[in-house]
Parts: structure tokens; sequence; C-alpha cells
């Protein structure tokens, strides 16, 4: 929670969050809110060192959470938690590589063990090494499914049995799984055939997830954004990155804080209600 006088309002003006508080007459003039608090809750957030993960994690933290940020560059976690904690939030990090198996055991253990439980689990780590399929090295396409497919399922099984005592144990009575893909897992895009199988997969898997666990009361969402102001198309080959350059020229782009702003208008949904799928595009992208 953030605690404090003002330091609430701080948090969402210093990092341009918007929080409107909705609610409903019910029949004898009380006010049913239409969003629920995360305060008490822990939320697990991969790719926190940069991106989407980066703005999620001050987002849930800024809505109540005491957030679990994961990633593998450590000197940025450490300034992520250091900006969270100046605001009164709740932050923690794990540095770790989620295409090994045991380091996702591993990060799950810490989290249930340091603070007891796990209401939410946002899966924003991904790489997009897009190019010519007979030009393109081999190590990049490994490295997309990697990272973009085993490492969000290696942390989402570890991370479902604790997601499902939440959501039988907890006050809220829901838990939620929010995974990142891209409009290429709807759309598939010339020289993005490995990229459009990863996020294809990842929109797939949520769905089939969902319709496993909607009696648990465990959510699964799917965001899928258009062009993104992140460091994503800067992992390109040149003349493919010079190719992006050229087809997003003059589209203003989205920024990370307004798909953070969607994984909040998910998780803080009351527990009747399930966002299952929410696509972004900046108003300029086709």
């Amino acid at each position: 929670m953030l605690a404090g006088p003002g330091s609430e309002a701080r948090w969402r003006q210093r990092h341009s969050l918007i929080s409107v508080d909705l609610a409903v007459s019910r029949p004898n003039g009380s006010e049913l809110d239409l969003t629920e608090s995360l305060e008490s809750t822990v939320a697990i957030v991969t790719g926190a060192s940069s991106g989407i993960g980066h703005a999620a994690a001050k987002r849930l933290a800024c809505e109540g959470a005491t957030v679990v940020a994961v990633a593998r560059r450590q000197d940025r976690l450490d300034a992520l938690i250091a900006e969270i904690e100046s605001a009164n939030g709740r932050a923690f990090a794990i540095e770790a590589d989620l295409t090994d198996r045991a380091q996702c055991t591993e990060v799950v253990r810490r989290a249930s063990t340091q603070f007891g439980r796990i209401d939410t689990l946002v899966n924003a780590a991904g790489v997009m090494l897009n190019g010519p399929s007979i030009s393109s090295p081999a190590e990049e396409w490994e490295r997309m499914i990697d990272i973009n497919l085993r490492g969000l399922f290696n942390l989402t099984k570890v991370a479902l049995p604790h997601l499902v005592e939440s959501a039988r144990s907890s006050s809220r009575e829901v838990a939620d799984v929010v995974n990142i893909s891209s409009i290429a897992g709807r759309v598939a895009i010339t020289e993005g055939a490995v990229y459009n199988a990863t996020k294809f997969g990842v929109t797939a898997a949520t769905e089939a997830w969902r319709q496993e666990f909607t009696q648990k009361n465990v959510r699964f969402s799917v965001i899928e954004p258009g062009t993104v102001d992140t460091e994503l198309l800067g992992h390109q080959q040149t003349s493919t990155q010079q190719r992006y350059e050229l087809m997003f020229a003059g589209i203003e782009k989205l920024h990370t804080d307004d798909i953070a702003a969607a994984v909040a208008y998910i998780v803080t949904s009351p527990r009747r209600v399930a966002i299952n799928e929410i696509v972004i595009r900046p108003t300029d992208q086709r």
C-alpha cells in the first residue's frame, strides 16, 4: 500500500498513471465499487527490468500489491525496486533466467515463502528477433521459443498451485494470470514466422488455460499490443530494424504505461468479471 499523506497522488503524478474510481448505486443508496484493491496481494511480474514488465510492476505496486519483480538484469531490477520503495510501495527483486525450470521453481518458492501467497502472475518477458528466414540465425529462433514460450510455460506451471490456493482462500476469491502476447499473435507478418508462432502460442495457451481454470476462479487474460515504445525493436538485425523504422514512421507508438493500465484494469476487476483478451493498437496503426 502506498502510505503517507499524498503519497499515492505523488506516485500517480510521477509515473503519469491515471486512476478512475467507478461506482454504481445499490438499491439502498450505498455505493458498490467496480474495482478491487490489490492490498494484501502478491504479484509476480516477469520482464520487469524494462518495457511493459517494468511499467506493469510499477502500476501494480501503485494499486497496492506487493510486487516480485523478475528479470535477468539485476542492476535494473535494483533501480526498479528503489523507485517503487521511494514511493512507499512494496517490491522484491529476483534475478532469474526463466528458460531454466529450476530457476522458475526457485522464483515461486522464494515469493511464496517470503510473502505467503501468490495472487497475480504477469508474464511480460519476451523478445522479437525477426528477419529473413534463410539468413536469420537459428539461435535467434531458439531464443524466441525459449523466452516467449518455454519461459512462460515454466513459470506458469509452478505458480499455478499457489494461484489456485489464493483464489480459494483469499477474501477476493480470485487470482489472475496476465500474458503479454502481441497483435503478431493474431495476424501473421512477413519475416516473422517464429515470432508469430510464439505469440500465437501464447494466445492459444491463455485461452486453453482460461477454460481449464475458470471453475477454480483463476482468470487467464491475454493482452495483444501493437507497436509499443520499448527496446524490443532495437534487438533486430540492422536491416530488419530499418524496415520497421520505415513501417512505423509517423505512428505515435503506445507507451508502456498504456499496457500497464490494461493489466491493472484486468486484475482490479471484480471477481465476477473476467477480461479474456485485450487488443491495443496505436490509433495510427492499421
